[in-house]
């Protein structure tokens, strides 16, 4: 199977933070060096398999996704998209990578326009990349808000007036408008209900086998990336520790890290 992501010796360093009595060292001192928020990343996603990154809160996954698309700068490294380098990409090339690599955003609350109707939300992304014939426009956004399981009258609704679940369908369909070949799932289930999470992840999972959708999804659930995912990255302060199969990661794990986060995992007593 084909790679469709090579990252290279990844780093990410980002300044101090600046307080009232200047930049802050981890040891109180002033004037600190940078951070890293990623680490000598190497790490590669295969055509149409769902890859699964796990940390705790702060180790730099968002980061990593960020760079992945080109939304923030890495300090050093390479990232290859289908063998390009995308540091190097502008123009048309940059265009079409967009139109190739989409963001699931984390919150759906917070990640919709609240101004806009769900029509417009959708065919926004079409308009910025050029898609501006209104037939192609209307088809594309009735087809997609079927394929997650939305009706016609709900394009004409507002944010506010959806579930939890129903925004975070409408974020997929949002992610998916320009048919996408990978796309970076941000923690999409982490602020809904554990039985809301079940639908979203299966919805992942039909479009994923329609469509031919390479995942990264990130994740701090052990859980439902067991259940969604062929692979596993572990990530502990900004460095990859263990990768691997799924299966391997849960009955042999390597890190010490990766046998904590394991052993965190709420077990039901009966």
């Amino acid at each position: 199977m084909e790679n469709i992501l090579e990252i290279k010796d990844l780093c990410k360093t980002f300044a101090p933070t600046r307080g009232f009595f200047g930049s802050i060292k981890t040891d109180g001192s002033a004037e600190g060096a940078e951070v890293y928020a990623i680490k000598n990343v190497s790490l590669e996603i295969k055509q149409g398999e769902i890859l699964g990154l796990v940390g705790e809160s702060g180790c730099g996954k968002s980061t990593l996704g960020n760079c992945i698309l080109k939304l923030i700068e890495p300090t050093s490294g390479e990232i290859l998209f289908e063998g390009e380098n995308i540091a190097r990409l502008k123009g048309a090339a940059l265009k079409t990578f967009r139109q190739s690599a989409q963001l699931i955003f984390q919150n759906p609350f917070s990640s919709l326009n609240p101004k806009m109707r769900i029509r417009e939300i959708l065919t926004e992304p079409l308009v910025v990349n050029g898609i501006r014939d209104k037939k192609v426009q209307r088809e594309r956004v009735s087809e997609i808000i079927d394929l997650v399981s939305l009706s016609q009258d709900d394009l004409e609704r507002y944010p506010h007036e959806f579930s939890g679940g129903q925004r975070q369908r409408i974020a997929i369909a949002r992610a998916l408008i320009l048919k996408p070949k990978f796309l970076v799932a941000d923690e999409p289930v982490s602020a809904l209900d554990v039985s809301i999470q079940a639908q979203i992840i299966n919805l992942l999972l039909e479009l994923k086998a329609k469509f031919d959708i390479t995942y990264l999804f990130i994740s701090h659930d052990l859980n439902v990336v067991r259940y969604l995912c062929d692979r596993i990255a572990i990530m502990n302060a900004g460095e990859i520790v263990e990768l691997n199969t799924t299966e391997e990661i849960f009955s042999n794990p390597q890190n010490d890290y990766t046998k904590k986060l394991l052993g965190a995992i709420p077990k039901i007593v009966l």
